[in-house]
């Protein structure tokens, strides 16, 4: 079938990461935001530079050292362009505008049909709306959404691990005191090498306790398995977000291949020279067994889609479309919806699936 047009489910999608160049571009107008060259232009030329390169010497997958070909002359990291973004988005209705169009783009390109997003604790300016706010405005995205393309949605609250654990215990803390239908979880994101995960054991476990879900990025920039164990031992997650580098501990695969552990993984990276790496790396996952998830991680930044994604390990990683078809069906049994509503997803998924046959 094609692979833009079979079912899927997104579990692992910054919304930050979704905006349009074209509507940073008009906000960025509106904002008189002073930028180096046109969004259009600093969107293409994303390109992230790797952390030490001395840390990834002795890697299993080789880790690559230098440039690669495609990377421009002049480089923007995701990190500041997504701060640039965050500037311009002013109010409620800036906010579920961008939720809706991260959906419509989901819907259009991928046949996305549940999308969970992660939003980051509140901006200087953000503030001023308050949280509960702030998180309706996105929920009103959501719902917009599921009215026009038959979606469904959730949001994640994304925990900075370059904050100090008390910093992270008191952004869950407010998730928590404002529950929310559509707050399903919270996932620990930035940098691996900012943070160890068990500075956040307290955040996480008051988020367990007051029945949110959680994931975390684990063994995307640290070349270690450990950490990922952490992330379900101590902090509790339901599902993995990357862990690339589990592949460094044959023990550790083995458990999370018997446990079939989620692991949201992305082809695509920001970090241009990287993506060789990534492929190989999502490759060794599949060939070990373990529960692997196509994610679009920031496909407005990047860019890429789902489908994409998807393709990818169709055409480069020659993934058969069986296995793509149960990657599928793996999110839906991944994602953070309630029971019910997860199963009639299950539904429909199994009879779209069967249809194009």
């Amino acid at each position: 079938m094609r692979l833009d047009l079979m079912p899927k489910v997104d579990l692992h999608c910054h919304l930050i990461g979704t905006v349009r160049a074209s509507t940073f571009a008009e906000l960025a107008r509106r904002e008189r935001l002073d930028l180096p060259a046109p969004p259009e232009r600093i969107y293409a030329d994303v390109n992230s530079l790797p952390p030490d390169p001395a840390l990834y010497l002795d890697t299993r997958i080789p880790v690559p050292q230098g440039r690669s070909a495609d990377e421009p002359e002049v480089s923007y990291s995701l990190f500041q362009v997504s701060a640039w973004v965050l500037q311009v988005l002013r109010d409620a209705d800036d906010l579920t505008r961008i939720t809706y169009e991260a959906f419509e783009d989901a819907h259009r390109t991928s046949a996305t049909r549940h999308l969970e997003v992660s939003f980051d604790a509140l901006t200087e300016h953000q503030e001023k709306l308050g949280y509960a706010t702030v998180v309706e405005a996105y929920a009103e995205g959501i719902r917009m959404a599921e009215r026009d393309f038959g979606m469904s949605g959730r949001l994640i609250a994304a925990v900075d691990r370059s904050r100090t654990g008390e910093e992270a215990l008191s952004w869950v803390r407010t998730v928590v005191d404002h529950p929310h239908d559509y707050v399903a979880g919270i996932g620990l994101d930035n940098l691996e090498t900012a943070g160890p995960p068990e500075r956040f054991e307290a955040a996480f476990r008051l988020a367990g306790a007051a029945g949110l879900r959680r994931t975390a990025h684990s063994s995307e920039h640290a070349p270690v398995a450990v950490n990922t164990i952490t992330c379900l031992d101590v902090l509790g997650c339901d599902r993995i977000d990357h862990g690339y580098f589990v592949l460094e501990d044959d023990e550790v695969v083995a458990r999370l291949r018997d446990e079939q552990v989620p692991f949201t993984v992305i082809s695509t990276t920001s970090r241009r020279s990287w993506r060789p790496w990534r492929r190989a790396s999502i490759a060794a996952m599949l060939a070990a067994g373990l529960n692997v998830i196509p994610a679009s991680d920031d496909p407005g930044m990047f860019p890429t889609s789902l489908a994409q994604e998807y393709r990818i390990l169709a055409d480069e990683l020659a993934v058969p479309e069986d296995r793509l078809r149960a990657m599928a069906l793996a999110g839906v049994e991944a994602c953070w919806l309630p029971e019910p509503e997860k199963a009639a997803l299950r539904e429909r998924f199994e009879r779209e699936l069967a249809a194009s046959e």
